[in-house]
């Protein structure tokens, strides 16, 4: 099962949630995968149709303790993807099941209020936390933290959109909204932000999964920085004693280190004896001792001798 799947198979297990909880995480999920179907005997018949098994049984169960509605639950097999629909076919419970999550109006005008104001669902802190999670059952999905960070819920309308990123933004999530094939994506791609999604929808094991992932993918990745760093660093300072090295020969080939000043000749030659050696180590071996700016001036003293010398050489 992915990470997703893990996380709706969390999330829809019983809660002890109030009953205006549930009512707000039905309308989050009757809004986001839900349909209304209306025969021509005004007659009407609400419907939601997924592919994940724990989603449906969410929804029954909500149906059942919110509202006391027995749903018909049908599950279809094509190509080893199942489709699951639950249906309320009764005229008087479809009613009063999109009355009560404020999808139909007194009389009958089917419809959702998107302010967050004013939508008597959405006033209690629990229940938007509730409408989050009925919002990510029908239509959400998190990747794999192995691979990435992406969280995202999927609205057929921009105003949808809007109104769970506002929502979101409530609770300090930084989520955005992209166009992606004529549906409007709200999408969170920050670690930490979805750690704290987690947390808002109740999702407490998968929550410390994520941790753990981000955990272990933060140590690596400092690791990876200091050897980077060091191996860095290790090669400047191959190549750095490399051209020194290439240096002192050149003026003992032209000019002999015999001829340079006691302090130079000494450096030199224990460049030549020990190329590997740091700035420091050489200034140890050297009596006095002499510190690593001071072994730095020498060498590039030399460095500097050896392009004159190849400057004149051309000349």
């Amino acid at each position: 099962m992915s990470f997703s799947g893990d996380i709706k198979e969390e999330l829809s297990k019983p809660s002890s949630a109030g009953r205006h909880c549930r009512l707000a995480e039905t309308a989050a999920i009757l809004s986001l995968c839900g349909k209304i179907i209306i025969t021509e005997n005004d007659r009407y018949c609400v419907k939601i149709q997924t592919e994940n098994l724990p989603v449906a049984r969410k929804y029954f169960t909500l149906l059942r303790k919110a509202f006391n509605i027995k749903a018909e639950v049908s599950v279809r097999k094509n190509r080893e993807v199942y489709s699951c629909s639950v249906v309320v076919r009764r005229d008087r419970e479809a009613r009063r099941l999109l009355m009560e999550t404020c999808l139909m109006d007194a009389d009958g005008n089917v419809g959702e209020c998107m302010s967050l104001i004013h939508n008597r669902l959405l006033g209690q802190n629990c229940c938007r936390r509730a409408f989050i999670r009925g919002a990510f059952l029908a239509a959400g999905s998190v990747s794999d933290p192995e691979k990435s960070y992406h969280f995202e819920i999927v609205c057929a309308s921009e105003e949808k959109a809007v109104q769970l990123k506002e929502l979101l933004s409530g609770y300090q999530i930084d989520a955005r909204i992209v166009l992606r094939k004529r549906h409007y994506v709200v999408y969170v791609k920050e670690g930490s932000q979805i750690v704290a999604l987690l947390g808002l929808m109740g999702a407490h094991v998968s929550l410390l999964q994520l941790e753990n992932v981000r955990i272990v993918k933060e140590m690596r990745n400092s690791v990876n920085r200091k050897v980077n760093c060091e191996t860095a660093n290790l090669n400047k300072t191959v190549s750095a004693a490399v051209r020194q090295v290439e240096d002192i020969r050149y003026i003992e080939s032209r000019r002999g280190l015999h001829e340079l000043s006691e302090g130079l000749e000494e450096t030199a030659r224990l460049r030549l004896e020990h190329p590997d050696a740091s700035l420091k180590e050489l200034g140890d071996m050297m009596s006095p001792k002499v510190g690593k700016s001071g072994v730095n001036h020498r060498l590039r003293k030399l460095s500097l001798m050896a392009e004159q010398l190849r400057k004149g050489e051309e000349e």
